[in-house]
C-alpha cells in the first residue's frame, strides 16, 4: 500500500466506481442546471442521460471550478490523517482550478510542514485526463514513491493525446466557441470539426472534416499518425463521448481493428456535467499515448 494519496477533479470523466477500483481519490467541480448548482458527481444526482436531454430541451447549464477552501478541506483532511498528497490536476489551460490547488496546498503546507504535497498541471482534460490518473495509478501500484511519480507525469503528459469531434455545434455557439454564421454553414455542409488539446492545454480546432463517416475515419488517422509505437501500440486507449455512444463504438470498433496489440479493448466513458456543458451532446474523443505535444 503507498502511503501517499493519489487525487484528480471529476472532470477526468472516469466513472465513479472505476477511480475507487483504483485507488483514485477526487474532488468534484460543479454545475449548473437551470439555476439550480449540483456537484459535478459522476451522474449521482443527476444522471447522464437526463443530464443530456435536459440540455438538448433548452435548459441553461454553466459550471464552475473547485475554490481553495474546497481543496483546503480535502488537503488538510488527508493530512491529518497521515498522508502525502499528489494531486493532479485539470488542465490550466481550460480552468483556474490548478491555481486554486497549489494556493491551497500552499496554506496546507504551512500547517502541516511534515507532509508532502505535490500539485501537478495535467494540461489534459476529460478521458485524456483520466488516461493520466489510469497510468498513474498503474506505476503507484508497480512501487513507484510520490517523488518518482511525479516525475514521470511531469516529464511524460504531453505525450497524451486527445483527439474531438462534434457532430452537434449547438452548444459550441452557444457558448462562443463557434460564431453563429460558421455554425450555419456547417450545419448546411455536414461539417463535423476536428479538435484536439496543444501543449498548453487549450482545446483548439484542427480541421474541418465533412460528415460524420468522414471525421470518424480522421479521427483514426491521427492515433495511426501520432501513437506510440505506429500499429504496434501497446498502452492502453480510452474514449469518451456525449450522448452519443454509437459514435464512440464506432470509433472504438476502427480503433480495436487497427491497432491489435493494444492493452485490452478500448474502454469508453461518459463525458460528464462540466466539460459535457460545454460541448453539449453529440461529442466524442479519442485519447491515446503518442508523440510529445510539446514538439508541436
Amino acid at each position: 500500500m503507498s502511503d501517499f494519496v493519489l487525487s484528480c477533479c471529476s472532470t477526468a470523466d472516469l466513472s465513479k466506481e472505476y477511480l475507487e477500483s483504483r485507488n483514485i481519490e477526487y474532488i468534484c467541480f460543479h454545475y449548473e442546471l437551470d439555476g439550480i448548482s449540483h456537484l459535478d458527481d459522476f451522474g449521482t444526482t443527476i444522471s447522464l442521460p437526463e443530464f443530456y436531454a435536459a440540455m438538448a430541451a433548452g435548459s441553461e447549464t454553466s459550471t464552475s471550478q473547485v475554490n481553495i477552501s474546497e481543496y483546503m478541506d480535502f488537503f488538510e483532511r488527508k493530512c491529518r490523517e497521515g498522508k502525502d498528497i499528489l494531486h493532479i490536476s485539470f488542465s490550466s489551460g481550460l480552468s483556474g482550478s490548478f491555481n486554486s490547488a497549489k494556493n491551497a496546498a500552499n496554506i496546507c503546507a504551512e500547517r502541516y510542514p511534515e507532509r508532502k504535497i505535490i500539485i501537478i498541471d495535467s494540461l489534459a482534460a476529460s478521458s485524456g485526463y483520466g488516461l493520466l490518473m489510469d497510468k498513474a495509478a498503474d506505476l503507484r501500484d508497480e512501487g513507484m514513491n510520490i517523488d518518482e511519480l511525479a516525475a514521470w507525469v511531469e516529464e511524460n503528459k504531453l505525450k497524451l493525446h486527445h483527439w474531438f469531434f462534434s457532430t452537434d455545434l449547438t452548444f459550441y455557439i452557444k457558448g462562443g466557441r463557434v460564431s453563429k454564421a460558421a455554425g450555419v454553414v456547417a450545419g448546411i455542409l455536414d461539417i463535423c470539426p476536428l479538435l484536439h488539446v496543444d501543449r498548453e492545454g487549450h482545446l483548439i480546432p484542427m480541421e474541418k472534416v465533412r460528415t460524420k463517416k468522414k471525421v470518424k475515419l480522421q479521427t483514426l488517422k491521427k492515433m495511426q499518425d501520432f501513437a506510440e509505437g505506429g500499429e504496434a501500440y501497446s498502452e492502453k486507449v480510452f474514449i469518451s463521448n456525449s450522448a452519443c455512444l454509437q459514435d464512440a463504438m464506432d470509433v472504438a470498433r476502427l480503433v480495436e481493428e487497427n491497432f491489435p496489440n493494444m492493452n485490452g479493448k478500448v474502454k469508453i466513458n461518459d463525458i460528464g456535467t462540466v466539460i459535457g456543458s460545454h460541448t453539449g451532446p453529440g461529442t466524442v474523443a479519442l485519447f491515446f499515448w503518442g508523440k510529445s505535444r510539446a514538439e508541436e
